[in-house]
């Protein structure tokens, strides 16, 4: 028997998960994404990451980005320490794939952001930005 919060919704309902003649018995969730959420918890949790990576060129030194699904809750440090040492160039759009199949989890790593390049040539200098955004 396992006590665990659903995450699935703002809820946060109390389960109860307990493993009945083979079968799991969720109580305490309100909906069914609750018991899906519940039986999933116990047998194979998954994680949304959410970080960031390097970002060189841009008018920021980080660029967040996430995965596009779950991954196994065991890989994520893992994940994170491939993640720690990825680097992407400016320009950068909303959903552009950053690690395809990361881990070969069949999960893209994907940006979270645009990001515009930096040309410093237009007079838009590091101590200058707010000025040129």
């Amino acid at each position: 028997m396992r006590n665990i919060t659903c995450t699935v919704c703002p809820m946060g309902c109390s389960l109860v998960v307990s493993k009945v003649d083979g079968e799991y018995k969720v109580e305490g969730n309100t909906c069914k994404r609750g018991a899906k959420y519940g039986v999933e918890e116990v047998t194979n949790p998954r994680r949304v990451i959410t970080t960031t990576v390097k970002l060189n060129g841009g008018y920021l030194n980080l660029l967040p980005v996430k995965t596009n699904d779950s991954v196994p809750k065991e890989l994520m440090f893992d994940i994170m320490k491939l993640l720690d040492n990825v680097e992407v160039n400016a320009p950068v759009s909303v959903g552009d794939v950053i690690v395809k199949d990361v881990l070969g989890t069949g999960v893209d790593v994907v940006s979270a952001k645009s990001m515009e390049s930096l040309n410093l040539n237009d007079g838009c200098y590091h101590h200058e930005l707010k000025h040129c955004i």
